[in-house]
């Protein structure tokens, strides 16, 4: 393996924006456009927790970007830049590590972002990849999840379950379902797409009154808005929207709670008032991509705030779980 320099100099200097000084300092010198505010989000993936151990290096630099974007999008915050830190194991070759990077810089110009800084390391553990991205939103118009207010409808862009099924994909299973159907839930889960112009739009027109990506599954990040917001979530069972092949899993091994709970949708899940209905439809339309209304904001009826997945019936369906756990 290089050292660090060598790697910074090779495969990540190229990838720098004005902000990183070449990479050729030990900070980064960033500035606001006027009227702004930044906002900062970061996440880690590790080897054989996040990602697949033999993941293509390039996959796993896009999926790193866009998670982090995922959580801009549902700020309502534009991309400005990132900082990197990677733990690399010893036995890691640098082949791994330039195609990483070339996949990093695949996703820059995509979302329009460029690395300021970070770190790198050498462990005997396995590879840890650590991303902070930095947005920047109008003043006073960053989307929070404390906001949601009673009687507020609750949406979720895109579909659910697909990459739950897609990871199932990956280990083997659904070995019934159609090559196209399996390629489709893969490449869901492999490569999410994060709701950026669609965030911008929540916050630019003020439509959401608070919002999450779902990362650790509809119900969990759903429920992350009602307790931040004081507030019960009720979620509507039938209303949640499911790509065919997704909707021919569940209905063929009874696997909606799955769907549900499984995470890593990355979509935006958020509040609004009943009056921006027409608002948001004509958005959806305008961006090709739908926006489905699948539940309300409610007064809490219990000591805390909680989140409800109601049947056709109107009763409390009980899971044994919400999403994602985080330890």
């Amino acid at each position: 393996m290089a050292s660090e320099f060598d790697l910074i100099a090779q495969c990540f200097a190229p990838l720098a924006g004005p902000e990183g000084l070449g990479l050729k300092d030990d900070a980064a010198l960033f500035q606001p456009n006027p009227g702004t505010e930044l906002v900062y989000t970061v996440d880690a993936m590790a080897s054989g927790v996040h990602f697949l151990p033999d993941e293509a290096p390039e996959l796993v630099a896009k999926r790193l970007i866009r998670v982090n974007i995922s959580d801009l999008a549902a700020k309502g915050a534009k991309p400005r830049g990132y900082l990197l830190t990677i733990a690399l194991p010893h036995d890691l070759n640098i082949a791994w590590v330039q195609a990483f990077a070339e996949g990093l810089g695949e996703d820059q110009e995509a979302y329009g972002f460029k690395v300021i800084g970070g770190d790198t390391i050498s462990t005997p553990g396995p590879l840890v990849l650590s991303l902070m991205a930095i947005g920047e939103v109008r003043q006073g118009r960053m989307i929070r999840r404390a906001g949601a207010q009673a009687g507020d409808d609750l949406y979720v862009t895109g579909t659910i379950g697909d990459a739950a099924f897609g990871l199932e994909v990956t280990k083997g299973t659904h070995q019934s379902a159609s090559e196209a159907d399996k390629a489709y839930l893969e490449g869901r889960f492999r490569l999410p797409t994060p709701r950026l112009s669609f965030g911008q739009m929540l916050a630019t027109e003020a439509i959401a009154t608070a919002a999450a990506d779902v990362s650790d599954g509809l119900l969990a990040d759903a429920g992350h808005i009602g307790i931040a917001s004081g507030l019960d979530i009720e979620v509507n069972a039938g209303s949640i929207p499911l790509s065919d092949p997704a909707r021919r899993i569940v209905a063929s091994d009874n696997r909606l709670a799955d769907a549900i709970t499984g995470g890593d949708d990355y979509e935006i899940v958020f509040s609004a008032p009943a009056d921006c209905r027409q608002m948001i439809n004509t958005a959806s339309v305008k961006q090709g991509l739908p926006a489905t209304r699948i539940g309300r904001v409610v007064e809490t009826l219990g000591d805390k705030p909680a989140v409800r997945l109601i049947g056709e019936d109107g009763a409390a369906i009980q899971l044994e779980h919400l999403g994602y756990r985080h330890r």
